[in-house]
């Protein structure tokens, strides 16, 4: 296979930065979320923060909003959408209780392709879908340094062709967008190492892999709202 080269598939991004980034992967950000993060942000405040629409889970109606900010090459933020998510889902997404908004922090090359890939998807459900499978196939496409080949064969999965896929990561307004968008949540909202999470307003603390911890802030969270 062709390797694709950074310089023709990211303008934003040359080969030498793209390397420095796959080796930063595995250094920044992959903590138990943020403790800098502020305690609690104002919910309305928290919404207008998106350069990038986020990604939804649930309903609008939902009495519960959690805003999850992640980065794709993020381990600790695939541990929570292969762990947690699912009963997440199942028990409040599902159910209409709770809506969930993925928000892209991208900290690295990588992420910035594969977030820049999720988002050519054709709507909000396909995006959601190929994020999973980004997350669940993390250690595939970051196993190597032909990262933007591993990436193609995963977007060539989901109906993308070799010219949509060196379009869609080539997006320099959208790259701007998810930096300006990173770097605006760093600074008015203290997030520098995702996973990090706000239930309506509030900041999550707990094991971010442990759906009961998340259980004990929506809980009390759906009583008051009843």
């Amino acid at each position: 296979m062709k390797t694709l080269s950074i310089a023709t598939a990211a303008p934003a991004l040359d080969r030498r930065q793209f390397v420095q980034g796959l080796v930063v992967v595995g250094a920044v950000g992959f903590g138990a979320g943020d403790v800098h993060a502020q305690s609690a942000i104002d919910a309305d405040k928290l919404l207008q923060g998106a350069e990038v629409p986020d990604l939804e889970l649930g309903s609008k109606d939902a009495k519960v909003t959690m805003i999850e900010f992640a980065s794709l090459s993020c381990p600790a933020c695939a541990a929570f959408h292969n762990e947690a998510l699912p009963t997440l889902k199942e028990k409040y997404i599902d159910t209409g209780k709770m809506r969930l908004l993925m928000r892209d922090h991208p900290l690295n090359d990588p992420a910035f392709a594969a977030s820049l890939l999720s988002r050519c998807a054709d709507d909000n459900d396909k995006a959601v879908k190929l994020q999973g499978v980004l997350f669940a196939k993390q250690n595939y496409w970051l196993g190597g340094r032909d990262i933007l080949d591993r990436l193609y064969e995963i977007g060539k999965q989901a109906g993308f062709t070799r010219e949509k896929f060196e379009a869609c990561i080539s997006d320099q307004p959208k790259y701007e967008k998810l930096v300006k968008q990173r770097n605006h949540s760093t600074d008015e909202y203290g997030i520098r190492g995702p996973p990090s999470f706000f239930i309506n307003g509030q900041r999550f603390t707990g094991d971010f892999t442990d759906p009961e911890a998340f259980a004990k802030m929506i809980d009390p969270l759906l009583k008051e709202a009843s």
